[in-house]
Formats: structure tokens, sequence, C-alpha cells
């Protein structure tokens, strides 16, 4: 195969396997499994979830639904401001209905927070708590609030808001959050007295609920990252789920076991409800009418007697995708950052890229370094790729005149061709190494700078304010065209006119192409094309060299 051929077919390769991979995220097939027996009820009235007989302590008695006095907008709300986070709690079932990221823009062009969990502004967004039993406080019941604002004072650690139930039956619960400095973290717990002159055990209930609309558009290749619900257990490991399978009742749910976690997945951002290890717990995931879904999990309260107190709660991560801080909250929260099926490289390429970018404190120059030790790792390899295609340009005169000689018949051209190859120890395929090593190191940084919020609004210099987003003004990609126009000078020229015009027009293709890439990833190419010019040409100018004295001696 002429090494002219070999190089188009691996760049259409290279667009058909990011096509490809972009189609399978977006038209991924609902499961044929169907969900999980967890004996978890899916009402579409928003009720509260039924927990199964099997989960452990006794099956609780399911209230009915506890409609608000006022309408949902007019519901008192309560303000809790810490250094990271600024939340909105609602008297109803004491949900926390907006929470914005204060270090987090909502665009690179905003001065605004951003807003995760979100109370229409452009999602309908929530993370709910409430227990299962007679008359038992859940997600629609009104809460006391005790203040209209709460903020994190200098020298406080955390800020802690409690809001009482209307008791019921002789039970009195208490439900407290607990917000911590420089976390994302939130504790959300119920504290439960039983003055009902008898036993109850009821279950205690989390969940996130949110409409099924894309959290943000990617623009390359039409690859939109995942939005939905996820779900890890020991057993089960990480699993995604589909807001149409959930509706389709196909969803996949994990067993009922007694770790893991459940969360809602957005681009860049996550939230997830995480109880405490080695207590049984079981999953579910609901339509519950009006484009909305909701997914959590269920676990017991022991029985509580007369006169006692018990304590029932979870942990809630609400925040960013931040790779360096998720592994250490809990078992697997690291894998919601999904790199797709290049994560065995994206991974490994992220953690060099975080070593660097601690070294300069800028994303863009760790790239230009990360660039630069791949360029390093492969140099034998490209050395001796750039050293066959330097020997071929100097060999250009002579295929030439096999062009001339055996132009009519394309065996015996090919015959000689390969003679000529033998004799001068040439590879002919051995100048698109270098494009065969880069294809998956590339991919693999699309997906870093795609699926890491790391990069979200990271500056590098200059016009470059996010290189997680298309170069402004498209200098970067004109820059890559040039330069792989270079390289292509420096190329031996194809003996065929029409593979030379089309190889003339790939800087075009390329350029028009890189437009609408993150700038990372065009300048990543970028410095990668004027490295290998570099070495391109010092290894062609001592061939020529070479070969010239040889000559003359």
């Amino acid at each position: 195969m002429d090494q002219r051929r070999l190089l188009l077919f691996l760049v259409f390769s290279f667009a058909l396997v990011m096509l490809w991979d972009g189609w399978i995220k977006h038209n991924q097939p609902a499961p044929t499994v169907q969900q999980a027996a967890a004996g978890v009820a899916a009402p579409t009235d928003g009720s509260v979830p039924t927990p199964s007989a099997n989960l452990g302590v006794g099956q609780a008695a399911v209230p009915g639904e506890q409609q608000a006095t006022a309408a949902a907008a007019a519901v008192a709300r309560t303000v809790v401001e810490t250094d990271l986070l600024r939340a909105q709690v609602s008297a109803q079932g004491g949900a926390i209905v907006r929470l914005e990221l204060k270090q987090h823009r909502a665009s690179a062009k905003s001065e605004d927070s951003f807003v995760l969990l979100d109370d229409g502004s452009r999602h309908q967004y929530a993370a709910q708590a409430g227990l299962i039993g007679d008359g038992l406080p859940n997600h629609r019941t009104m809460f006391e609030l005790p203040a209209s604002e709460l903020v994190l004072k200098d020298g406080e650690d955390r800020v802690e808001l409690r809001l009482r139930a209307p008791e019921q039956n002789g039970v009195q619960v208490t439900k407290v959050m607990t917000f911590h400095r420089g976390s994302y973290l939130i504790d959300v717990a119920y504290e439960i007295v039983n003055e009902s002159g008898q036993p109850i055990s009821p279950h205690a209930y989390f969940q996130l609920t949110r409409d099924g609309n894309p959290a943000e558009q990617v623009e390359a290749f039409g690859v939109h990252t995942f939005t939905g619900p996820a779900f890890y257990t020991d057993l089960g490991k990480f699993q995604k789920v589909d807001f149409d399978d959930i509706a389709s009742g196909k969803a996949k749910l994990p067993a009922a076991t007694a770790d893991g976690w459940v969360a809602m997945v957005q681009h860049y951002f996550v939230s997830a409800w995480l109880p405490e290890q080695g207590v049984q717990r079981e999953y579910f995931a609901r339509s519950i009418g009006g484009g909305l879904y909701s997914a959590g999990l269920i676990v017991p309260v022991a029985s509580i007697e007369p006169g006692a107190t018990a304590t029932i709660g979870s942990r809630l991560y609400s925040g960013p995708q931040e790779q360096d801080k998720l592994e250490s909250i809990a078992p697997g929260l690291d894998l919601v950052v999904d790199y797709g099926w290049l994560t065995v490289i994206a991974a490994p390429l992220f953690w060099v890229l975080s070593w660097f970018h601690s070294l300069t404190g800028n994303w863009g120059w760790a790239i230009i370094l990360v660039t630069v030790a791949i360029k390093l790792v492969f140099f034998p390899l490209s050395a001796a790729s750039y050293k066959s295609m330097a020997k071929m340009r100097v060999l250009g005169p002579r295929l030439q005149r096999m062009k001339e000689l055996y132009g009519n018949d394309k065996a015996k051209m090919q015959q000689e061709m390969m003679n000529l190859y033998r004799t001068e120890k040439i590879n002919p395929l051995g100048g698109c190494l270098p494009i065969l090593v880069q294809i998956p190191v590339f991919i693999a940084l699309y997906w870093v700078l795609l699926g890491s919020v790391e990069m979200r609004h990271a500056p590098w210099l200059g016009w470059i304010t996010d290189l997680s987003s298309k170069d402004p003004y498209f200098i970067l990609p004109i820059i890559m065209g040039a330069s792989m126009l270079v390289q292509m000078k420096l190329n031996p020229t194809p003996p065929d006119p029409i593979q030379a015009k089309v190889m003339m027009a790939m800087p075009i293709i390329f350029t028009f192409m890189f437009m609408w890439f993150p700038s990372g990833l065009v300048l990543y190419w970028v410095v990668n094309n004027l490295l290998s010019i570099a070495q391109q040409w010092q290894i062609t100018r001592m061939i020529e060299s070479g070969k010239a004295a040889a000559k003359s001696a």
C-alpha cells in the first residue's frame, strides 16, 4: 500500500471513529434488561417511594400525598451561604431547591455563579429527602424555618440549619442540615423523638429529582455528554441509567446492598447521596410526571422504642467533578468523570496534565509541556519515521524516472519501487507511524478537555480564555493549518498528481475541521506540528547532506 494512501486511510478512519463514538453516545439503545427487582414502587404522582419487605426492618406504611398550603413559588425559603455555596432550602420538605457554586461561573462571559440545583431558571432539579411511616414528614411536608438567612462567618468551620416538622401522633422530627467550610458536602440528618407510646420502625429516603433535559450542549461532532442518574455498588460497579429507560420501565438498577451511592450526573458537575457504608439500602429510579424523574435510595431505621431518640442521615455531595477530591469522598465517585472508551489513556493523561499544572499554574502551558513529553517518549519512533520520509524525499527523482518508464505498467512499477525500497532500506509506510501513534492520544485528550471540570473556562493567554471551547477568532486553527502545510512541503511529493492535490488539500480540510474543536486540543496539535517540523527538517537536512557528500566523494 502506498504511503499516501495509508495516510488518507488513517485520517479517514480517525474521522469515522470520532463520528461513530459521538453517534453511539447520542443514540445508545435502551437495554433489554428489565428493571431490577428492588421492590420499589414507581408512582407517577410524585408520592413517597415504598421500601420492599426484604429491606430488613419490616414494611413501612406509605403516607398519602401531603399537599402544600401555598403554591410552590410562594413557599418560604432559607438561604444558607458558605465560602463555596449559596443554597436555598425550601420549607416544603426541607429540600435544597437552588444551589449556586460561587467558585464556578455560569459561562465564560458571565460573572454570575453557576446554578447546579435549580428551581426553574433553566432546569427543575432538587435534592429531596424524607421519612416513610405513618404521619412522618416527607419531602411534601411543610417545615418550620428558623431564619431567612444563615451565613458562615469568619472563624467558623460550619453552619447548621435545623428545620422542625409538625408533631404527628407523638413523634417529633427535626431535619438537620450541616454545611462545611471549603466543602461541597452537606450532612443531612433526621432526629426522631418517639413519644407516641409504641415502637416505630420508619425508613428514610434520599432522592434527586430532575427534568430530563440535557445540562449542556457540546459543539464538536454533535457529541452529547451524559445527563442522568448513576448508581454505584461494590458488586454492580458504576452504571448509568438513561431517562428514557426509566420512563419505559427498562432501567437496570442495583440490587439491595449495604454499600454504594446514587447520583445525578451532568457535564462537569454531579450531585450524589452518600449514605454510611455498611447500612442496608435499596435503590430506585422513577418517572414522576411532568417530565421529571427521581433517583434515590431507601435506608431502614432501627426500631425506636417509646421515649427513645434515633438519628438517620446521609451526606450529599453537590458540586464539580474535581477528580483529585471525588475518590476520597466515596469509593467509585471519581467514575462519574467519564472519558469514554479511551479512559485507559485519558486518565493517566489527565494525571500528567495535573502534575504539569501544579508546576505552571496554567492548563495551557500544561498542555504544551504534555505535548513535549509525549514527543520525547516517542522520539525514537518518530525519528525512524522521519528518516524514512527523508530518504523517500531524496529518492524523489528516481521514483519520478520510474513513473516515466513504467507509467503504463502499474504492476512493474510497483515491483521496481519495492526493489528500490529494499535496496535503500526504506520502509514506505514508516512515515505514517507518528500519525498512528497520535490518534489515540489525540482522542483521549479530546475527552479530557471535554469532561474535566478543571478545564472549564480555563484560560491560557491572550484571546484564549477557555481551553475547553473553540478559539473565538480561529487563530490557532489557522496556525495549525499553516504548520501542516509546512509539514507537507517537507514530505516527498507523491508521484501521482491526483494524490498530490489531495494531500495539499489536507491542511485546508483540517483547518476547517479544527475550527470547532476545543482550543486546548488545537494547541496540542499546533505544538506537536511545530516540534515535528523541527525534528523532520533536521533529519531531512542531515540525510540530504549525507547523500550530497557521498556523491561528491
